[in-house]
């Protein structure tokens, strides 16, 4: 019986392995859910909920509704006891890798590579970044700054000015280089411009 802690590290040097350069980040909030793992890949965020041989099925209906909203693409990572039916329970652009152990070492197989999610909402995502993080795109877009107006006002700004593709990159671009220790001294600095 694997348990989540079991199946997490291993997990990330395999999702490295396939994927090359990403960035994991651990227990993301999105609207009422927790999202397990958000892997940022050069031009995608990608949601990760882990069902591991202990977990239930029981608020996966609500979580698969907000990772659909925050990410360009979902996987669940599934253990043994719950490969034979968890194709029920995500939607079919779901990726899906199974997890079991075999010889003592924890082995993964992708029986699913996820499609595009048709239903990210462009604003959810890009309110996974800082107001700091959202700046700087609106600088390398030769945005103006609305320094006064709300997160969600210059959430709407961007998606309006910038292409899709070059946002998605740069959305990708500054999840790649937060800096968790230096959060409070950014939005220091960034208050006090």
């Amino acid at each position: 019986m694997l348990y989540d802690k079991d199946i997490r590290e291993p997990l990330f040097d395999f999702l490295e392995a396939y994927y090359g350069k990403v960035r994991i980040l651990e227990e993301k909030q999105i609207g009422r859910s927790r999202a397990d793992i958000m892997m940022v890949i050069p031009s995608h965020v990608v949601g990760i909920e882990i069902k591991s041989d202990a977990d239930t099925y029981a608020r996966l209906k609500r979580q698969v509704k907000d990772y659909n909203q925050y990410f360009d693409y979902n996987y669940v990572v599934a253990g043994t006891s719950h490969a034979k039916h968890i194709e029920e329970h995500v939607p079919k652009w779901w990726g899906i890798i199974t997890v079991e152990k075999i010889e003592g070492e924890t082995d993964f197989y992708i029986l699913r590579k996820p499609g595009e999610n048709p239903d990210v909402n462009e604003k959810k995502k890009l309110s996974l970044l800082w107001r700091p993080e959202l700046a700087h795109i609106q600088e390398l877009n030769h945005m103006p700054r609305y320094r006064q107006r709300s997160k969600q006002f210059v959430i709407e700004k961007i998606i309006l000015c910038v292409p899709q593709d070059i946002l998605h990159e740069q959305i990708s671009q500054e999840l790649f280089e937060r800096d968790y220790t230096l959060i409070a001294e950014t939005i220091r600095e960034y208050k006090r411009k």
